[in-house]
C-alpha cells in the first residue's frame, strides 16, 4: 500500500516544472508588455501582435468601451484605441481582458476564491494607478495599474495548481477554505515572482509580486509603494480573500513615503470600494 503525498509536496512538484505552462497568462498580452518595456516599438508592432488573437482584440475593444473609460466616444478599431489611449494603456487592457478568463476552477472550494481574487487584483490595480496620480507620479500610473493587477498572480497560479491536482486525482484531499488560505498566504509571493521571471515580464512587476507584503522593501520604488498601499486598502475595505477592517491605513509607512493626507486616504478607500463592472 502506498501513502499519498502531502499536498505541499505535490504543489512543489508542479512548481518544479516549466512555470510558463501554467494557464495564468495570455502569451500575446505578455508579449505586449515585453514590447512596451523595450520602448522601441511602433503602432504597427502593437497591431501585429494583437492581430494574432482575434478573441483578445474584441475583448480589448470591450474594455475600451466599458464604464471605466466613460466619457470617450465609442472606439471601433484597435488602431484608434492605441492612438487615443496610448500603447501602455492598450497593453494593460490586453492583460486585464485576458486575465479575467483565467479566474475559474472546476473545484467548488477553489472556484469560490476566484471572483474575490479577481476583484482584489482589479481594485488594487485601480487603486495603485489612482495613488500615483494623487502623489504626483502620473508618469508611472499605467505601470502602477499593471503592478497592482499582477501583484497576487502567485495566488492565481497556486489555485490553478491545486485545481489540476484535484481534477487529475493526484490527491484525494478535500480542500478546505482554511487550508487553501494558508497555502495561498504562505507561498504566493515567491511563486508570483518566479512566475513573472519565467515569462520575462519587466522586473518592476516581479518586484511587486515578491515585496508587496515584506516589511523590508525599497521605499524609493514608488510603484511598489503605491501597490503596497493599494493592496492594504483593498484588504481593509473587504476586497480580499482574507479581509481585515482593523488595518490603520493612516499609520502605514507607505503613506508617509508618499506624503498623502487623511482626506486622500479616505478618498482612496472609496475608489477601491467602488471598483466593479470592469470585467470584460
Amino acid at each position: 500500500m502506498t501513502s499519498e503525498k502531502p499536498i505541499i509536496t505535490l504543489i512543489h512538484e508542479h512548481l518544479a516544472g516549466d512555470l510558463s505552462n501554467l494557464p495564468v497568462f495570455n502569451s500575446v498580452a505578455v508579449r505586449l508588455q515585453q514590447l512596451f518595456s523595450r520602448r522601441d516599438f511602433s503602432i504597427e508592432d502593437v497591431l501585429k501582435l494583437i492581430s494574432e488573437d482575434q478573441s483578445l482584440s474584441s475583448k480589448i475593444l470591450k474594455v475600451a468601451n466599458s464604464s471605466y473609460y466613460a466619457g470617450l466616444s465609442k472606439i471601433g478599431i484597435i488602431k484608434d484605441a492605441i492612438v487615443r489611449l496610448g500603447a501602455q494603456e492598450i497593453a494593460n487592457m490586453a492583460m486585464m481582458a485576458s486575465q479575467f478568463d483565467c479566474y475559474h476552477s472546476k473545484n467548488e472550494i477553489l472556484n469560490r476564491k476566484m471572483p474575490v481574487l479577481w476583484m482584489h487584483a482589479l481594485a488594487c490595480a485601480v487603486g495603485a494607478k489612482w495613488i500615483t496620480k494623487k502623489a504626483g507620479y502620473p508618469n508611472i500610473a499605467a505601470e502602477a495599474f499593471m503592478g497592482g493587477l499582477l501583484h497576487d498572480i502567485g495566488k492565481l497560479a497556486l489555485l490553478k495548481i491545486m485545481d489540476d491536482i484535484s481534477s487529475s486525482g493526484e490527491s484525494r484531499l478535500i480542500f478546505s477554505e482554511p487550508l487553501v488560505n494558508e497555502i495561498l498566504i504562505s507561498m504566493h509571493e515567491e511563486v508570483g515572482y518566479n512566475l513573472m521571471r519565467s515569462w520575462n515580464l519587466p522586473e518592476t512587476y516581479a518586484a511587486t509580486a515578491i515585496y508587496h507584503h515584506k516589511p523590508d522593501y525599497d521605499s524609493s520604488n514608488i510603484l511598489l509603494v503605491a501597490v503596497r498601499l493599494a493592496n492594504m486598502t483593498c484588504i481593509k475595505v473587504g476586497k480580499d480573500i482574507v479581509p481585515n477592517p482593523d488595518i490603520s491605513i493612516v499609520s502605514l509607512p507607505e503613506v508617509q513615503t508618499l506624503g498623502l493626507k487623511e482626506i486622500t486616504l479616505a478618498e482612496l478607500e472609496i475608489v477601491v470600494e467602488d471598483v466593479g463592472g470592469l470585467a470584460p
